[in-house]
């Protein structure tokens, strides 16, 4: 059995990887491949504030702030007020259509490497690293 400690970088190479590929296809949206992850998050999350995605997505919350600001200048998403002095993040209806394009280009770059590896979407990994990112999640 390979030493579970190689998991984090074979992750890390996966990670990597999908940037590197995806980068320009993001770019001809005028994202990157954290913007788009930015996006897809305000997506799946309806009103959710920049603390939350910074912590869905385990990033820093500076990086958060330039990355909104960046999507907020393309005119994709909008900060409403919410509770207190928080700022909810919402799609735009142009946020919404390059949302389906940012979620092609993910899929299709994932589609591949199961497609080259014959590795199948209900293969066993799959909900054992959705578990494993849950549970990051919602402990830190």
């Amino acid at each position: 059995m390979k030493d579970l400690g190689y998991l984090a970088q074979d992750i890390s190479i996966l990670h990597r990887k999908y940037y590197k590929d995806t980068r320009e296809a993001f770019a001809k949206l005028g994202l990157n491949p954290t913007a788009a992850c930015v996006l897809l998050t305000v997506h799946e999350h309806p009103d959710i504030n920049q603390n939350q995605v910074a912590k869905t997505l385990v990033i820093d919350k500076g990086l958060t702030t330039r990355e909104v600001n960046k999507i907020l200048g393309l005119g994709y998403l909008t900060k409403t007020a919410g509770t207190g002095k928080t700022q909810l993040l919402t799609l735009t209806p142009a946020g919404e259509d390059v949302v389906d394009q940012v979620q092609t280009i993910r899929r299709s770059w994932w589609q591949d490497r199961f497609d080259q590896t014959g590795i199948d979407a209900n293969s066993p990994l799959i909900p054992a690293i959705e578990t494993a990112v849950t549970n990051i999640i919602e402990v830190d």
